[in-house]
């Protein structure tokens, strides 16, 4: 009877132990719109790989995302910018940005009998969204674009109107090129607009720009191409127009070091095939994880991400990340830690 009842324990045991090692580890991330159908494709992709893992992601914008992150709501927060100070001090313990992929804020426009390739000068585009060029058929327009037909169809701006990283990155390029833009305006996640209409998320610049005859925004290019909608070539600070694409992307990243936090600024790179509005986004995960098994989740997320995701982000209009970077990433994914200990020490 005894050993009957050593081996039915041995046997419950055993189920238990596999009823635990398939146990479902959930875990919750908010924030930028920017890189949403990329992070989108990689969830889908990573439970393939790791079944047990279950990531749920919430794009609610850049503003969102480091308020939950910052009131420990979600296991990972995401923004297209850099924390300032003044969230960074609200935190409740050290937070890292983690670079995961890099991808353009494109101008796109619904005009009346123009197609795709718009060409935009720094000057043209500034006194656009200031209010101070106000019809399609405006002579400074047409003379970027010879042979083109504009319509006098009035000008509507379309912006962001909750807390964006995108805006924060376009905002930073209008602040570069524009002395008056960055006196009257300045840059950040949300602006005091000149003119124009304000719509939420990448969606909603998206939609307000397609149901409006004239309408211009500025939106994530993979939200553009998805939406067959036309996108804007801008000259860019050596002058020269470039459509935007990866290579022009990935040229604005080309020999730059980030900064201490993994942060680096793209806009208005010196570049000549640089295209002009470019930038990195970014997780935001805590150095020291308060659940050891989540954490251990999350780090192996990333981990996956900035190495066999990245091949996943040409077909969604992503660069992926520069080989330079990919071993300062590794360094600061060694850094992260539960209980002190840390959580891939086997890389």
């Amino acid at each position: 009877m005894t050993t009957l009842r050593h081996t039915l324990f041995a046997v419950l045991t055993c189920a238990v132990t596999a009823v635990g090692s398939a146990q479902t580890i959930s875990l919750q991330g908010a924030g930028a719109t920017f890189p949403y159908p990329l992070y989108s494709k990689w969830m889908a992709e990573y439970q393939k790989v790791n079944p047990s893992v279950q990531i749920n992601y919430q794009s609610i914008g850049s503003g969102g995302g480091i308020k939950q992150i910052i009131e420990r709501t979600v296991d990972f927060g995401a923004s297209d910018a850099e924390m300032t100070p003044q969230e960074t001090a609200k935190a409740p313990a050290k937070l890292y940005h983690i670079p995961m992929t890099l991808g353009a804020v494109v101008l796109t426009y619904e005009v009346p009998g123009v197609g795709t390739g718009l060409k935009l000068s720094q000057d043209v585009l500034a006194n656009i969204f200031l209010g101070k060029i106000t019809n399609w058929n405006d002579p400074k327009i047409a003379a970027l674009n010879p042979g083109v037909k504009f319509p006098a169809t009035p000008i509507t701006v379309a912006y962001r109107s909750d807390a964006s990283g995108t805006t924060n990155v376009f905002t930073e390029y209008m602040a570069k090129i524009s002395p008056e833009w960055k006196g009257s305006v300045g840059s950040g996640k949300s602006v005091r607009w000149p003119v124009g209409l304000g719509g939420k998320g990448n969606e909603g610049v998206t939609g307000l720009v397609k149901g409006t005859p004239g309408g211009i925004g500025y939106v994530e290019l993979a939200y553009a191409n998805q939406n067959k909608m036309p996108v804007a070539v801008l000259k860019n600070r050596a002058g020269k127009f470039m459509t935007p694409a990866l290579e022009g992307v990935t040229a604005a990243a080309a020999g730059q070091k980030l900064t201490d936090d993994l942060t680096l600024s793209l806009t208005d790179s010196p570049n000549p095939a640089a295209y002009p509005i470019s930038a990195f986004t970014y997780l935001l995960v805590y150095q020291e994880q308060q659940d050891a098994t989540k954490g251990k989740a999350l780090v192996d997320y990333i981990w996956w991400a900035i190495h066999d995701g990245q091949k996943l982000g040409a077909a969604l209009d992503y660069a992926a990340l520069p080989k330079d970077v990919v071993p300062v990433i590794e360094t600061r994914l060694k850094m992260i830690t539960a209980n002190g200990k840390p959580l891939l020490v086997k890389k």
